[in-house]
Order: structure tokens, then C-alpha cells, then sequence
């Protein structure tokens, strides 16, 4: 089974910071944010990571959790949590279970080579658990603001 807008997140439950397992459940009441990030500590990433802190107040007043996630360990996931002060959770999807369950593992090229890797996606939940909003394949610059809007939109 895979995510897909009108339909539920499936239950799961994969390692994250601060000693948590996520869950789908974490967020019971809340609008969520997932998003899928190749790598700890990578240009790209870095940026990503910093507009959503940057923006968790917005978010925050909006009843949306926001989550991260990329097939990093917990350790390197608590040591990016750490050097950017990020204060929400990273889940580390070590044997790809959410990556599975959201169709985000693609063949990419990587200095002329085809690597598979994490596509930078978000996804965007209601607070009934329902998918609205996707976002694949998507570019740092202005992506977190129009997360937010969409989630700010959502009643």
C-alpha cells in the first residue's frame, strides 16, 4: 500500500530523534508535514531543514507538525538536528519503509553516474490523517512558504 491523496497515511512505525518511534498516530489531531530529504548535512538539505525551523512558529500556529525524513542513522539525524537547532523530529527510514510507502527512492544522476536515491518530495496531511497535498521532485528555493500556505489553508 501507498500514499495517495483523499487516503490515509498507512500505519507504520520507523525510528526518529529524541528516543521516538513515529508513527502515523503522532500526529492524531494535528495537520503533518512529511518531508523526504536525500542526505544529512548536503547544501540542499541544509537549506530545507533551515526554512522549515525557521518557519515551525507559522507552522506551530497552524496545528502542523512538521517531520523530516531521509534514510540517514539516528546518529547523524541527531548530530544535523543539533548543528542547525532543528526543533522538530527526524526520522531515520534506514530500511526505506516511509520511502517505500511514498513511491520516493528514484534513479538520479550524481556527477554522470545513475544512483538510486531519496527524490526530494513533501507531503502534505489534514488532521484526520488524510493526504491533500503532494509535492515531488521539488526545488528548495520558495518550497517551504508554499507548504505553509497550503497547510495555513486548510481548515
Amino acid at each position: 500500500m501507498s500514499v495517495a491523496i483523499g487516503k490515509p497515511i498507512p500505519q507504520c512505525a520507523v525510528p526518529a530523534t529524541s528516543g521516538l518511534t513515529f508513527t502515523p498516530a503522532s500526529a492524531q489531531g494535528k495537520k503533518l508535514v512529511i518531508y523526504f530529504y536525500p542526505k544529512d548535512m548536503t547544501p540542499g538539505c541544509t537549506a530545507e531543514s533551515g526554512e522549515f525551523r525557521d518557519n515551525i512558529d507559522a507552522f506551530s500556529k497552524a496545528n502542523t507538525l512538521v517531520v523530516g525524513v531521509s534514510r540517514d542513522s539516528l546518529k547523524s539525524h541527531d548530530n544535523f538536528r543539533s548543528k542547525l537547532q532543528l526543533p522538530f523530529e527526524l526520522v531515520a527510514d534506514t530500511e526505506e519503509k516511509l520511502c517505500q510507502l511514498f513511491n520516493v527512492m528514484k534513479m538520479k544522476n550524481m556527477y554522470g553516474k545513475q544512483v538510486r536515491g531519496v527524490e526530494r518530495s513533501t507531503f502534505l496531511f489534514d488532521s484526520s490523517g488524510k493526504l491533500v497535498k503532494e509535492w515531488r521532485g521539488i526545488k528548495v528555493p520558495g518550497h517551504v512558504t508554499e507548504v505553509l500556505q497550503a497547510a495555513q489553508a486548510i481548515k
